[in-house]
């Protein structure tokens, strides 16, 4: 599971990154997803060590709902968007509702590894 944390953790700073140079670097708020992304990194790389891989992945998977808290707000927008419809801003709406996308992707991933590990030991 830390190789998934860290591959997350990546995509979402390439999509900070990336909506950032999109945006002509008009919007530093295109960023925020890197901040995201290097904690998932983190916690995925403390994750690799046999004692504390339980807390490290429940605290990276604390990050991704609060993530995902932060940035569902966008999916209306980018449905509005999908159905032909028209927002202030098309690319914020984009990397918004993908920032949320991955982040419940992540969460349910860490959902269904504790319920396996808990299922594991009994």
């Amino acid at each position: 599971m830390s190789r998934i944390a860290i591959g997350f953790g990546t995509a979402l700073i390439l999509l900070g990154v990336g909506s950032y140079l999109l945006s002509g670097q008009a919007s530093l708020t295109a960023l925020i997803p890197v901040p995201l992304g290097i904690a998932l990194i983190l916690l995925g790389l403390l994750a690799r060590r046999a004692d504390s891989t339980k807390h490290a992945m429940h605290a990276a998977a604390v990050v991704a709902l609060v993530g995902f808290l932060g940035s569902a707000n966008g999916l209306p927008a980018a449905a509005r968007l999908l159905l032909g419809g028209e927002v202030d801003n098309p690319l914020a709406a984009a990397a918004k509702s993908l920032i949320a996308v991955l982040l419940a992707a992540f969460l349910g991933l860490c959902v269904r590894s504790f319920r396996q590990a808990r299922q594991a030991r009994a």
